[in-house]
């Protein structure tokens, strides 16, 4: 008998030993993977961006109907409201909002935007503008917990519309916690299993200047479509992905999936609504989005459609 419990005994021992060994190595693993640093290019583009003509040249300011500022408001407006869901993670006002509050995996915490007290962005130039929101870059050049992938394709004059419009919202004062991982996180982060948008984005390409020209095609349709890749994927077959647990698996976007036989009218319902043709409501993450889809105009949707439409077919990865 005593020989068994000294077997259990070391066991146990030996059980500990490599739990506290992988969460001390997986510790200093996420650490140093956080303390790291990224370079990224330097860009430059007016806030707020000038007046356009109808070309996509650059007009004349002081002969425009439209004061250029109050343009780029409104369409920061709508891009912040309807095509970038910027409020899931920082709130409504963009003072402060959750994006993931799962321990012990991790806490992540969407960051005070507007320029209230505890305002991240309230000395951010174009350049910092650019790397976290399309870098997943800090100005400290650490990795975010940004999904920048999402926001890759953001143009200048997007980029420079939504800064207009979150610097005139009313400023709040709030000091947001920094990003953080439990026990299971560490092991997600030190094996690579959760990563960072930094590490899977070019960081010294180009931006184009402008958006696609908007209307019901293809091509619009791939620009707007662009910030469903973070649950979809690039190749929007759908699948696993980082999230909370308990989320499933996103849904396949291409003809191979059931949104292969939706007409217009039924990919609208679902976009508003959150109802399949067959009857079932969407679950989350995709309840977050219907708010974008209710702000979104028909032309927008239908330009989504579109492009979803002319995927290959391609089944979900294992």
């Amino acid at each position: 008998m005593k020989t068994v419990l000294r077997i259990v005994a070391g066991l146990a021992l030996l059980l500990l030993v490599v739990v506290v060994g992988g969460y001390l190595w997986a510790s200093r693993a996420t650490a140093s993977t956080l303390a790291r640093t990224i370079d990224t290019h330097a860009v430059d583009f007016p806030i707020p961006w000038p007046d356009v003509g109808p070309g996509g040249e650059l007009g004349d300011s002081a002969a425009a109907s439209v004061d250029p500022r109050q343009a780029a408001l409104e369409r920061g407006a709508h891009l912040v409201r309807a095509r970038y869901p910027c409020a899931d993670c920082h709130g409504e006002n963009l003072g402060g909002g959750v994006m993931m509050d799962a321990m012990p995996v991790a806490q992540a915490f969407g960051p005070n935007l507007t320029l209230g007290e505890g305002g991240v962005t309230r000395d951010y130039g174009p350049s910092d503008w650019d790397r976290a929101v399309r870098h997943g870059v800090g100005t400290d050049g650490r990795p975010l917990a940004m999904p920048a992938v999402e926001f890759r394709s953001m143009s200048d004059q997007e980029l420079a519309d939504i800064v207009t419009y979150i610097r005139s919202l009313p400023p709040v004062d709030n000091t947001v916690m920094p990003f953080r991982t439990g026990p299971i996180g560490k092991m997600l982060v030190a094996t690579g299993a959760f990563g960072f948008s930094a590490d899977a984005l070019p960081h010294f390409d180009d931006h184009a200047a402008m958006p696609p020209e908007a209307g019901p095609t293809v091509e619009f349709g791939a620009h707007l479509a662009a910030t469903c890749a973070g649950c979809h994927h690039t190749h929007y077959a759908g699948g696993s992905f980082p999230g909370e647990p308990g989320w499933p698996p996103s849904s396949n976007l291409t003809p191979a999936g059931a949104i292969g036989g939706w007409s217009l009218e039924e990919f609208r319902r679902v976009m508003r609504e959150g109802v399949r043709p067959d009857g079932t409501e969407v679950a989350v993450p995709m309840t977050y989005i219907l708010g974008l889809g209710q702000a979104m105009s028909d032309m927008e949707l239908e330009a989504i459609y579109l492009f979803l439409q002319s995927l290959p077919a391609t089944e979900t990865p294992d």
